[in-house]
């Protein structure tokens, strides 16, 4: 009887599997040789500058967008163009859609700092790339513009959150 198969050549007979390789712990920090002697420095900076912006940067970054009069801040936002984004909606295509933007972009230097953070829509953000010469008037052009009423934003809010919330200047009445 001929020795069974695993799918596909996969498995037992397969020549260089990786069941057959050793398994190499995780690499340690990378470091430099100074000299002959035995003088290392740590590359301490490789996690220095993250490529995403940590938590508390993008916290910060939408806090420093444009608010929506009438709309609670904690969910909806301008962006950098003044196109109406939901806190909720992160990296898809859709007009409510944002991303957290490097300004200077990341691969020309840009540091994931609050400074060089922007809420920007998402369409807006991929089609800027890492353009540094790209016009207000050209980026607002690629802006995915849709018209939201606010019952369109009560709907998003009520699917995403399961009630509505109205920010402090929304002049409407207060129920006491």
């Amino acid at each position: 009887m001929a020795p069974r198969r695993h799918g596909r050549g996969y498995g037992k007979n397969r020549p260089n599997s990786n069941r057959d390789r050793k398994r190499s712990p995780a690499s340690p920090p990378s470091a430099l040789l100074l000299d002959d002697s035995s003088t290392f420095i740590m590359d301490d900076d490789r996690d220095a500058n993250p490529r995403s912006f940590p938590f508390s940067v993008k916290q910060q970054c939408w806090e420093k967008a444009e608010k929506v009069k009438g709309r609670d801040p904690d969910r909806w936002r301008r962006d950098a163009l003044g196109n109406i984004v939901f806190r909720k909606l992160v990296g898809c295509p859709g007009c409510l859609c944002h991303d957290y933007d490097h300004i200077l972009p990341y691969s020309k230097g840009g540091r994931s700092t609050l400074e060089n953070c922007q809420v920007l829509q998402a369409t807006v953000n991929r089609s800027k790339g890492n353009n540094t010469e790209v016009s207000r008037s050209d980026l607002m052009q690629k802006s995915a513009y849709c018209r939201v009423s606010g019952r369109d934003m009560d709907l998003l809010e009520l699917s995403a959150f399961g009630n509505v919330r109205r920010g402090p200047d929304s002049g409407g009445c207060n129920i006491q």
